[in-house]
């Protein structure tokens, strides 16, 4: 004799399937899809290792908000058992152990032109050489959302000039 148990769904808001979950509203395929078309802001750098090409750049949930997370450290969160609840906390976890410290012991250098490669991290954000005295900043705001309205009494007239070939003798 079997049982046969009947599961509540409920209805995926953007396409209609029935299902046993939903995530915004949606069932986890339209979820998935929404959460790859939703565009990472300008300016926007990853929160765990401050990589800033746009193209590896992705909007990813964490604790309830959207965070930009490069791709790798966005796979490497997803495969995570436990995420940390703070970004300090999962910054330590994801952090790789060969940068922690300096690897090459106190042998000879070997090469034929000896010189310290790795000067500086590559990922840290970008130095702001415009800084005055004050540590203020120098650059303007961001003003790509700023809208100019321009009525008819603020354009002028100008007279256009017009070049024409000369005419052959």
């Amino acid at each position: 004799m079997s049982i046969e148990v009947e599961r509540a769904t409920v209805k995926c808001n953007a396409c209609g399937a029935h299902v046993t979950e939903l995530r915004r509203g949606r069932c986890w395929a339209c979820y998935m899809k929404w959460a790859e078309m939703r565009p990472v802001p300008r300016g926007a750098s990853c929160v765990l290792c401050t990589d800033r090409r746009r193209e590896n750049l992705r909007l990813v949930e964490l604790g309830g908000r959207s965070v930009s997370l490069c791709h790798l450290c966005a796979a490497r969160l997803h495969k995570m058992a436990d995420v940390p609840l703070t970004l300090e906390e999962l910054r330590s976890a994801l952090r790789r152990d060969r940068r922690e410290s300096e690897r090459r012991g106190g042998g000879r250098d070997r090469r034929v032109f000896p010189r310290e490669r790795r000067v500086g991290d590559r990922r840290s954000p970008p130095r702001d050489s415009a800084r005055d005295a004050s540590g203020a900043s120098a650059r303007m705001p961001d003003f790509s959302d700023l809208e100019i309205i321009v009525g008819d009494d603020d354009i002028e007239e100008i007279e256009q000039t017009l070049v024409r070939e000369t005419p052959v003798k």
